[in-house]
């Protein structure tokens, strides 16, 4: 029997355990046009907790008692599709479940880089296309620039670091640790504020940028989001994908220093990656070019089993990832 985590309860603040459920799925047979796949990787990702909400958004909430969604990697195992074979390798969104029946039409083959299969559901998948059109496209970032970025040991961030070093970028990381901290610096930042010190994050990136930034690429908001404002130089362009600071507070971005956008002319400009799927082919040829000249790195942090869904999704809010957080079936 095929099993999937619904939403049992609307989360107040912090989701707890409690507020899922596993349920068993109907194993209909295939309807014309559609693949049914057995899942090997799962995603959790921090735009979830908006859908857990009955909130009008981007995407719709989660249904209570129903199967969530998500990002999803996944060999097909019967098929009613000419286009999609027994054996190929998909990406879809049907995920936090174990066996999935949908559409042909919504199901993307891997592309053809070797790497393994649950990377495209972090560098080269949806949060690395994030930073990538992000920091390129949104930020309009460019050599000699200097970038800040925060979560920069996520699998958003991580991705930012490494694409602003490839293309000529001074860059400031941010991460919780000395642990994540050793890590982006490995990556190639040229500085890592621990934000889990005792140093005020605006103090510290004025530390390690004295001059300021050019670029800010936004996971956090906050304090980081307030700090980039206070260091912001003139004409400096923010792209801002993700707020985990207040997803479960609710508690509104101070933002004490929004006066600095005005006179340095600051563009703040938030983004869905959905946006740019429609240029995937431009992703996958770029950054397949860096994972060739070997300039591109990723780390993972994986949870066995479909019943650790909600462990792998709770850490997303108390650090416990380091790179892309997966959930392996």
């Amino acid at each position: 029997m095929a099993r999937a985590w619904s939403l049992k309860a609307r989360p107040q603040g912090m989701p707890k355990h409690t507020d899922f459920a596993m349920i068993d799925l109907d194993q209909s047979t295939l309807g014309a046009g559609e693949v049914r796949i057995a899942n090997r990787w799962l995603s959790v990702d921090p735009y979830m907790r908006g859908r857990m909400n009955d909130v009008k958004s981007y995407v719709p909430p989660f249904a209570l008692g129903e199967a969530m969604q998500g990002g999803a990697v996944g060999e097909v195992v019967e098929s009613n599709d000419d286009g999609i074979k027994v054996g190929d390798m998909v990406l879809h969104m049907a995920g936090w479940r174990d066996e999935a029946v949908v559409p042909a039409a919504q199901v993307q083959k891997l592309p053809a880089l070797d790497v393994p299969a649950q990377a495209f559901l972090g560098q080269l998948g949806m949060p690395g296309m994030t930073g990538y059109f992000g920091l390129l496209q949104v930020a309009e970032a460019k050599a000699g620039d200097t970038v800040f970025v925060s979560a920069a040991a996520g699998a958003v961030g991580s991705t930012v670091v490494q694409v602003a070093k490839a293309k000529g970028m001074t860059v400031v990381g941010s991460a919780g640790g000395a642990e994540k901290c050793a890590w982006v610096k490995s990556l190639g930042a040229d500085a890592v504020i621990d934000y889990k010190s005792d140093v005020p994050v605006v103090k510290a990136l004025g530390e390690a940028a004295p001059k300021g930034i050019d670029v800010y690429f936004d996971n956090v908001g906050g304090e980081h989001l307030d700090a980039a404002l206070a260091h912001a130089r003139m004409h400096a362009r923010f792209a801002v994908c993700g707020m985990i600071d207040v997803y479960n507070s609710g508690a509104a971005t101070q933002l004490k220093y929004l006066a600095r956008l005005i006179g340095n002319r600051v563009q703040i400009r938030g983004f869905i990656v959905s946006d740019y799927m429609n240029r995937a082919e431009e992703f996958y040829k770029d950054m397949g070019g860096m994972l060739a000249a070997g300039t591109l790195k990723r780390q993972e942090t994986v949870h066995e089993g479909l019943e650790t869904m909600p462990d792998a999704f709770l850490g997303l809010f108390s650090g416990g990832n380091t790179g892309k957080m997966l959930v392996k079936v």
